[in-house]
């Protein structure tokens, strides 16, 4: 029996990106079984924007939505999973493009014991309201408006080339990254602890090395594009790298504020 495959999105308001993922989504050449938003507390327009989405697509649609509390990823990352009938989660963000192999990439290189990382293209904040007008979900090499060219190319056979690692990558994004939700759970899913931004996703992933899970770069596939912002608010950072520190210097494998509160 096939595992069932979940596509993971967190998002907050910030809708125009998120129609952007939708198209993206929609061409994909693997669909997911289920389709997981976490949104950290948009306002209606994000709502309105996913049960119009909802009308143009047979996937199992799950919006997981709380009060705007501050930066609360972790914990509707947490909440979402929890709501999830999958056995796989492939996760980005809600200001990310999707290749169109995207799905097909993970799936490809999905094994027990392994997660999964990706190669981010950044679009470039002078190209982002000719981005919007046109809503070009396209890439290649070539293309204006992005940076990480070589990061555009889709050559599956290269793949092959790249062997698991045992050490964090610093190439590591939560906006591309794969895990089995058993993984997950078994060290208590995202800390929630970790308010604010950074961090949250290495520390996840350090947690689940610390418990033999081992990581694989997907160079050459599992490509996303991400669109340019404002980086959100680093006053947590310094809190979060302590956090992050501890659970590999003492090889923590469970947080003790995660998900189980939900399940």
């Amino acid at each position: 029996m096939k595992p069932k495959v979940a596509l993971l999105v967190s998002t907050y308001n910030w809708p125009e990106a998120l129609n952007l993922l939708f198209k993206s989504l929609v061409r994909q050449s693997e669909l997911p079984d289920e389709f997981l938003i976490a949104d950290d507390g948009s306002k209606p327009e994000t709502t309105e924007l996913i049960n119009g989405f909802r009308k143009q697509t047979d996937m199992e649609i799950v919006h997981v939505w709380h009060e705007d509390e501050g930066f609360k990823r972790s914990e509707i990352l947490n909440k979402t999973i929890a709501k999830s009938k999958a056995d796989y989660i492939i996760q980005t963000d809600g200001d990310c493009i999707l290749h169109e192999h995207f799905i097909k990439d993970h799936k490809a290189f999905a094994k027990r014991g392994l997660y999964l990382f990706g190669s981010r293209v950044n679009i470039l904040e002078e190209y982002r309201d000719e981005l919007f007008e046109t809503e070009n979900i396209t890439f290649n090499i070539f293309s204006k408006g992005i940076k990480n060219r070589t990061r555009t190319l889709h050559i599956p056979l290269l793949s092959n080339f790249y062997a698991p690692q045992t050490e964090l990558s610093k190439k590591l994004r939560g906006c591309n990254v794969s895990f089995w939700r058993d993984d997950f759970k078994n060290v208590n899913g995202y800390n929630e602890a970790m308010t604010g931004w950074g961090r949250e996703d290495s520390e996840l992933i350090t947690r689940m090395m610390n418990n033999g899970v081992v990581g694989r770069r997907l160079r050459y596939r599992g490509i996303v594009y991400h669109i340019w912002h404002k980086t959100s608010s680093k006053s947590n950072l310094n809190i979060n790298d302590a956090i992050q520190e501890k659970a590999k210097n003492d090889n923590l494998r469970w947080c003790p504020n995660g998900i189980d509160k939900y399940l």
